[in-house]
């Protein structure tokens, strides 16, 4: 039987967002220091959202890990697989634009050292998920080897696995095919892969949602979920059932961590009853949850500071 709690693996930095709306990171000049990092955002999306995450990463010795640790510890999050290195703390300086897309820039750090000896021997004792969404998770470096391990050792478990490729083309240079290969593991492997729809189109190359799905089934995703922004989530499932899961209007400022919180909430909900995927109704059910979530996080600036608590969603899914 699976366990309940839901293991996450990747970079855990900090995000210098720049609030100087529309200028971007060229002519910005106003930054907000956060906690941030795609694995460390969702794991705090699962705990708020009634979940219990726990985190594989690696951070400096220096002031932005201890901030970033006591940011975690204060969630409630598992941090007993996070490590320390006499390497600086990954930075990602974050611009936005008018309508709350962002660009990036980042300076890697401590979190791309992640060796599997730094995972602790029992961070897979009662799991019942394993997500892997790191934007720096499939680079060269010890973070690489370790990311390709855990997931052999979460399938080798029968763990439930979830992906989100979390493409930046700034980590890419002039070689994204090479990512589109690396991330084929993972798709062969994954129950649930979460992606937007512009990475769905550029990792397929289909020109429809449903085409770049199907594509994705054929390789081994049971479910698929596209996030389109304020239209809501396309699910897809690889028996043929395919449905768009509207959002819900806000005034957004800022969209950093909104796919994060949508699938951190998502897989708090399956963990909730019982890390299956058996139930179609219930799944759509769940995707209805966290887009509010998701939707909710576009409100605020940051991440982890955005990202709603489940009370909150929960009045919002019954208004």
């Amino acid at each position: 039987m699976r366990g309940h709690n839901i293991a996450c693996i990747g970079e855990l930095l900090i995000d210098f967002v720049c609030t100087d709306i529309g200028l971007g990171l060229e002519f910005g000049a106003s930054f907000l220091k956060k906690a941030g990092g795609a694995p460390a955002n969702v794991a705090v999306a699962i705990n708020r959202s009634g979940g219990q995450a726990r985190l594989a990463a690696k951070v400096g010795y220096d002031p932005f890990g201890d901030f970033l640790l006591h940011t975690l510890k204060s969630e409630g999050i598992d941090c007993s697989g996070v490590s320390r290195s006499s390497t600086t703390t990954t930075l990602a300086f974050v611009g936005l634009q008018n309508d709350g897309e962002r660009d990036f820039t980042f300076c890697r750090g401590a979190d791309g050292e992640l060796g599997w000896q730094d995972i602790p021997s029992d961070f897979l004792d009662d799991v019942g998920i394993v997500h892997f969404g790191a934007a720096t998770g499939l680079l060269d470096g010890e973070l690489y080897a370790t990311y390709q391990r855990l997931l052999h050792e979460a399938k080798r478990r029968g763990l439930l696995v979830s992906f989100d490729p979390n493409y930046r083309g700034g980590l890419w240079g002039q070689n994204p095919q090479e990512f589109i290969v690396r991330c084929t593991p993972w798709f062969q492997q994954a129950d649930i892969v979460k992606v937007s729809e512009e990475e769905l189109h550029f990792i397929t190359g289909a020109k429809t949602d449903t085409e770049g799905c199907q594509i994705l089934h054929e390789a081994g995703v049971s479910y698929v979920t596209v996030t389109c922004g304020r239209r809501g989530t396309w699910v897809s499932h690889r028996s043929g059932m395919q449905q768009l899961i509207p959002s819900v209007p806000v005034d957004a400022v800022d969209s950093t961590g909104a796919g994060d919180a949508f699938i951190g909430a998502l897989l708090a909900q399956i963990a909730r009853s019982g890390s299956r995927l058996d139930d179609g109704p219930q799944f759509l059910h769940a995707v209805r949850w966290a887009n509010i979530c998701g939707a909710l996080t576009c409100m605020k600036f940051g991440a982890i500071d955005a990202i709603p608590v489940r009370q909150d969603v929960d009045k919002y899914l019954n208004e």
